[in-house]
């Protein structure tokens, strides 16, 4: 029976949102499959590995009949799409467990599994609570601090984001134990106060699919998920049950050692001296004084890195120890042209933030080095 006659980009484009999420190998190989779905004039896709769900669906160009549904290898269709002609139709038609693929001469023959085993999220009720942003300022702050998650943390609320919306500002805050980034952005109207950890995983779903665009994105808190509606996309997401760290008592305040440098050059000083750090404990010394930044790095075979820029410091001097990855993450993912670092003392944690601008705070603990 004929499921679905298009061209292949308009199969290829709605499998490959969806797909991100799909492991090629599962346990349950349900969750290997993506569920197609044709009703209403509209061909959906629907993909989820039990913690997130991710729908999207387009304009069905030939209705045909009933509505019909399948599920199918996810990541095997979109290796047979990707390696077809650009626009050559393609027919799917289902039948006996199988669905079959043709496009031109080509023939392909997949298995299916039950439609009534896919594992779809229930209909949520009604959101506890609703906002709508632009879609380029949520990919923004997220790019902010998404790089500070932890990863495979045992404290597993670590390995995740906060999102928490208060008065008129949503905030998201990422850290791994060692270092914090926190970014903040205006809303339209002050909100009722919630918070959610988003799993690591969502995040990286979601700077993946957002657009650079001002189209909206609709975010809802439902009971125990999250709901992300934009560009004929919806993600569902549960969220992490656990106790977030407390960020504003990290967040230093009223540092006197500080001082505004050029984002790129700073950057590209440490990457440089970076070369010959020590590939195990990354460390970096930064020794600070007046007019002057030292930047060295060694390693174990006792090779040295050493770097020198002016600055204008007339604070106490500073001799301070770093895990370079973290400085450089930060770097990298900023786009403002000036950062401003402020320290205390060797053994407190450091405060890089954007000079003027108190949407965006980076702490980095010291290491001994």
């Amino acid at each position: 029976m004929k499921l679905i006659e298009t061209d292949r980009d308009t199969l290829l484009k709605p499998l490959q949102t969806v797909t991100g999420i799909v492991e090629r190998r599962h346990t349950l190989p349900i969750l290997s499959n993506v569920l197609i779905e044709r009703k209403q004039e509209k061909i959906s896709f629907i993909a989820t590995d039990l913690e997130i769900q991710i729908t999207t669906s387009v304009e069905d160009a030939n209705p045909a009949g009933e509505e019909r549904s399948v599920t199918v290898p996810a990541k095997k269709l979109q290796d047979i799409l990707r390696a077809l002609p650009d626009k050559v139709q393609v027919t799917l038609e289902t039948g006996e467990n199988r669905l079959h693929a043709k496009a031109g001469k080509s023939r392909f023959n997949l298995q299916t599994l039950p439609v009534e085993d896919f594992p779809k999220f229930p209909e949520s009720t009604e959101p506890q609570a609703k906002i709508t942003v632009q879609q380029k300022e949520l990919k923004h702050i997220l790019s902010m601090v998404q790089y500070a998650m932890a990863q495979q943390d045992i404290r597993y609320y670590l390995n995740g984001l906060l999102l928490l919306m208060e008065d008129n500002y949503l905030k998201v805050v990422a850290t791994d134990g060692h270092r914090l980034a926190f970014a903040l952005m205006l809303l339209a109207a002050p909100q009722e106060k919630k918070e959610v950890i988003l799993p690591r995983k969502v995040v990286l779903e979601l700077s993946r699919l957002l657009n650079d665009v001002d189209e909206p994105v609709t975010v809802e808190f439902l009971q125990n998920q999250v709901r992300f509606t934009f560009s004929n996309v919806i993600l569902v997401s549960k969220v992490v049950d656990g106790k977030f760290p407390d960020y504003n008592r990290v967040i230093p305040e009223g540092y006197e050692k500080q001082f505004d440098i050029n984002r790129l050059l700073l950057l590209q000083t440490l990457q440089r001296a970076s070369i010959l750090s020590n590939e195990k404990f990354r460390g970096v010394r930064l020794i600070l004084t007046s007019g002057n930044l030292r930047i060295v790095c060694n390693n174990s075979e006792q090779e040295e890195a050493q770097e020198e820029l002016e600055l204008q410091y007339e604070g106490e001097a500073l001799d301070i120890g770093f895990n370079i990855t973290y400085l450089l993450d930060v770097l990298n993912h900023l786009n403002c042209e000036t950062v401003r670092c402020a320290f205390g003392d060797a053994n407190s944690s450091a405060l890089i933030s954007i000079p003027g601008n108190n949407d965006f705070k980076y702490v980095v603990m010291p290491m001994r080095i």
